[in-house]
C-alpha cells in the first residue's frame, strides 16, 4: 500500500493491515463520536487525528457522529464548536453529520427485541439501590426483585416508560446478563432511563434515553464501522459492546479496539472539570488561551499542523502515560520558527532619545520578515529620534555577561544602527524615565569602521510611529504537574497563569496582523493577535526556548 511508505505504524494499523490482507474487511470505516457536552480538548485531537488519519491513509471513510444520549448536558453550541474544531484541524467527515439520536427508533426496537428474548427487564429499584445491589469488585451482586418479571409484563412496562408514565428515577430498562460476573459492566447494566428533558435534535419526542454502552455499539453497526477505536477506560465495556451485538438481529458486528488516552502535564482532561473552570469563572471561557481545549489553543496561536505533529510524536499505544508540556510546546515552536514572520515589540518600554539626531529626523529602514527565508519578503521600519527599548535591555552598571545596553557602552539596534548610552533621567522615586544616547551613522548594516566590536543586539520601536498594544503573557494553568490528583484541583490553579501588560508598544506593520496569525516578537517569543478583542491585543503562544524543561530539571 502506498501509505505504508510514510505513515507511522502502531498496533491499530497493524490490525487493519492484517484485516485487509485476510479479506476480513475490504475497506476501512472509522468514526469520531464526541458527546456534545463541552468543547473538545487536546486529548480529543489525538482521537481525531487517529480516526480521520486512518481513514485518509487507507482511502476509507470517517463519520462524525454526535453521541447525544444525555440531552440535559448537551447543547447546539457544543455541536457547532466540535464541527469547527474538526475542520480547523484539517479533516472532513464522510457524508452528513450523524447523531446517535438519528437511531433512537431503531435502538428502541432493539431494546424491545432483547425484552422479547428474555434478555432485558424493567427494574423499579432506585438508582441508589441499583448501585447497592451491584456488589463490589470482591463480592458478587444481588439480583433485583424485579428481574424475573414475564416478557409480557416487561413489554408493557417499557411501553409505559416511553409514554411518560414513570417519573425519573423510578424505572429503567436493564440487560439480564450476570449479577455474579467478575466484570461490573456485565452485572445487568442499565440500557434505558427516564429523562423528561428537551433534546436539541429530537425535541420532546422521547422521555426515555438509551445509555452510551447500548447506543454506541448499535450505532457503529448501523453505520458499518469496521474498526471502532476508543480509549482504554472502555476496555471492560467491550464485553458489553459484544454482548449487545451478539444478541440482537443486526448483520454488521464491528470490533472495538482500545488505545491509551492523552494525559498532559499541568492540565486536566476531564470535561466535567473543564466545565467547572468555566462556570466558576476561573477562566474566561472554553476558548481561554490557558485552557487545553482546541479552541483555546487556536486562540493562543497554536496551528493545526503543530497539533497534528504533536499527536504524531506521542504515538498510539496501549500504555497509559503522561506527556510533558514541553513536547507540545516543541511542536508549535518548530512550526513557528520556520513559518512565523518576525516583528519587533517592546513589552515594557523605556524611552530612548538619540541626541545626535535632529528632532524631525525620520528614516525608513528595511527589515526581513524571516532571517533565512527571503521569499517571505521584508517590511519597513520607521526610525526616529525617540524610540522605545525594553527596560530589561538597559543597565546603568552590569558585568561582562550582560550583552545589552549599559551606560557608557554600545549596543546594536536590530536592523538599524549602533547606539551608545550617554546619560539617564530618573523620576523622583529613582526610576529610569529616559536614556539619552548617541548613534553612529556609519553602522547601518555594517560594523563600526574603526574595528571596535559591538556584541549585543536589542530590539526597539519608534516612539512616534509605534502602536500601543496590550500583551498577555500566559503560563501553565496549574501549578502542579498532575492537578487531577490534587485533593481540590481548584486549589492547584496557578495564580500567575496570566500577566497582562497594558503599556506595550509594537511596530506599525503589526496593524495589519490578523487574528490567530503568529509572529515572532524578536527576542521575546511567538505571539498572535487575539481573535476576540477588537484592539491591538496579542497573546503569547510560546516562548523562544523551552522554559518548562529547565524548570522541571
Amino acid at each position: 500500500m502506498s501509505q505504508a511508505d510514510h505513515r507511522p505504524s502502531n498496533f491499530i494499523r497493524q490490525i487493519i493491515d492484517e484485516d485487509l490482507a485476510s479479506g476480513k474487511h475490504r475497506s476501512v470505516q472509522t468514526r469520531f463520536p464526541p458527546e456534545p457536552n463541552g468543547y473538545l480538548h487536546i486529548g480529543h485531537a489525538k482521537s481525531i487525528c487517529l480516526n480521520f488519519g486512518i481513514a485518509q491513509d487507507y482511502q476509507g471513510q470517517c463519520n462524525l457522529r454526535f453521541d447525544d444520549t444525555n440531552p440535559e448536558k448537551e447543547s447546539v453550541e457544543y455541536v457547532e464548536s466540535i464541527q469547527r474544531d474538526v475542520r480547523w484541524l484539517g479533516f472532513e467527515w464522510s457524508g452528513d453529520i450523524r447523531y446517535s439520536s438519528n437511531y433512537f427508533d431503531q435502538l428502541y426496537g432493539y431494546a424491545v427485541e432483547l425484552i422479547e428474548k428474555g434478555l432485558a427487564y424493567v427494574d423499579e429499584l432506585t438508582p441508589e439501590q441499583i448501585r447497592e445491589y451491584r456488589g463490589t469488585l470482591t463480592s458478587p451482586g444481588r439480583r433485583s426483585p424485579y428481574r424475573d418479571r414475564s416478557i409480557e409484563e416487561n413489554l408493557s412496562l417499557f411501553t409505559r416508560m416511553r409514554n411518560g408514565e414513570f417519573a425519573e428515577g423510578t424505572a429503567c430498562l436493564r440487560a439480564k446478563i450476570d449479577m455474579a460476573s467478575p466484570f461490573m459492566v456485565l452485572r445487568d447494566p442499565v440500557l434505558y432511563r427516564v429523562r423528561f428533558v428537551h433534546h436539541h435534535q429530537t425535541g420532546d419526542k422521547w422521555c426515555i434515553y438509551p445509555m452510551y454502552d447500548f447506543t454506541h455499539c448499535i450505532s457503529d453497526a448501523i453505520e458499518g464501522i469496521s474498526h471502532s477505536l476508543c480509549t482504554l477506560e472502555f476496555q471492560d465495556n467491550r464485553r458489553l459492546y459484544d454482548w449487545v451485538l451478539d444478541n440482537i438481529s443486526i448483520d454488521c458486528h464491528p470490533r472495538q479496539y482500545e488505545f491509551s488516552r492523552l494525559n498532559l502535564e499541568y492540565t486536566v482532561m476531564s470535561k466535567r472539570k473543564l466545565n467547572q473552570l468555566v462556570t466558576e469563572g476561573h477562566v474566561e471561557g472554553w476558548d481561554d488561551p490557558r485552557m487545553p481545549t482546541i479552541s483555546g489553543l487556536r486562540r493562543r496561536g497554536y496551528t493545526p499542523a503543530s497539533i497534528r505533529e504533536f499527536c504524531l510524536r506521542i504515538g498510539v499505544t496501549k500504555q497509559d502515560n503522561t506527556v510533558e508540556m514541553g513536547m507540545l510546546e516543541a511542536c508549535i515552536r518548530d512550526d513557528l520558527n520556520e513559518n512565523a514572520p518576525r516583528a519587533m515589540a517592546v513589552l515594557r518600554p523605556v524611552r530612548v532619545v538619540i541626541e545626535n539626531l535632529a528632532a524631525e529626523h525620520e528614516e525608513i529602514l528595511t527589515a526581513p520578515n524571516h532571517p533565512s527565508k527571503p521569499e517571505m519578503g521584508s517590511r519597513e521600519l520607521p526610525f526616529t529620534r525617540e524610540i522605545y527599548i525594553d527596560e530589561a535591555d538597559f543597565r546603568e552598571e552590569a558585568n561582562k555577561k550582560y550583552k545589552r545596553l549599559v551606560l557608557g557602552k554600545e549596543v546594536r539596534l536590530r536592523n538599524a544602527y549602533v547606539i551608545k548610552a550617554e546619560r539617564v533621567e530618573k523620576d523622583d522615586e529613582g526610576n529610569i524615565v529616559t536614556v539619552f544616547c548617541s548613534y553612529d551613522p556609519d553602522t547601518l548594516g555594517k560594523d563600526p569602521a574603526d574595528g571596535r566590536k559591538v556584541k549585543g543586539v536589542i530590539h526597539w520601536v519608534s516612539a512616534q510611529y509605534g502602536v500601543p498594544a496590550e500583551v498577555r503573557l500566559y503560563d501553565r494553568l496549574f501549578s502542579v504537574p498532575n492537578p487531577g490528583a490534587a485533593e481540590s484541583f481548584e486549589q492547584a490553579l496557578n495564580p500567575a497563569s496570566l500577566q497582562v501588560l497594558g503599556g506595550a508598544v509594537v511596530e506599525p506593520s503589526l496593524l495589519k496582523a490578523t487574528s490567530e496569525h503568529a509572529f515572532q516578537f524578536e527576542r521575546e517569543g511567538y505571539f498572535c493577535r487575539d481573535s476576540k478583542e477588537e484592539g491591538m491585543v496579542f497573546n503569547l503562544t510560546v516562548a523562544l526556548r523551552d522554559s518548562w524543561g529547565k524548570e522541571e530539571g
